[in-house]
């Protein structure tokens, strides 16, 4: 039996960007910062990718959604690929942006707090009405 090349699944740029719903500039971006290794490039020139970019690109994601630096994503993914532990620093990373998102929770729902508080004051102008 004949065992399939590694490039034989690998997949272009196009693809990864349909199937991650991500954009080609973005993707390419990734690529150009060091976040994600393209394995090879076609004879065209275009990027190759294997399949375990879509794991990579879901932990940036995530990663980002959190506000995290793009060099701190690097390092953890670069971590991740050399098979060293970085748990315990993005765990320390989860647990500070878990935090300030707390704060931001409370302030949002102070000025929620306020902005009804201002409803339930408003006295009428006695000017005429939009639509009257």
């Amino acid at each position: 039996m004949v065992s399939a090349s590694p490039l034989s699944s690998a997949l272009k740029i196009g693809q990864v960007s349909r199937l991650s719903g991500l954009t080609v500039k973005t993707i390419r971006f990734y690529s150009d910062q060091g976040l994600i290794q393209p394995i090879s490039r076609s004879e065209g020139g275009y990027r190759l990718f294997a399949d375990a970019v879509f794991d990579e690109l879901h932990l940036i994601r995530t990663l980002r959604a959190m506000e995290i630096p793009l060099q701190d994503v690097r390092q953890i993914l670069d971590a991740r690929r050399s098979g060293v532990c970085t748990c315990d620093a993005l765990k320390v990373q989860i647990r500070s942006k878990a935090g300030e998102i707390g704060e931001k929770i409370v302030a949002l729902q102070g000025l929620q707090a306020e902005l009804f508080g201002m409803l339930d004051r408003w006295e009428a102008c006695g000017g005429r009405r939009a639509g009257v």
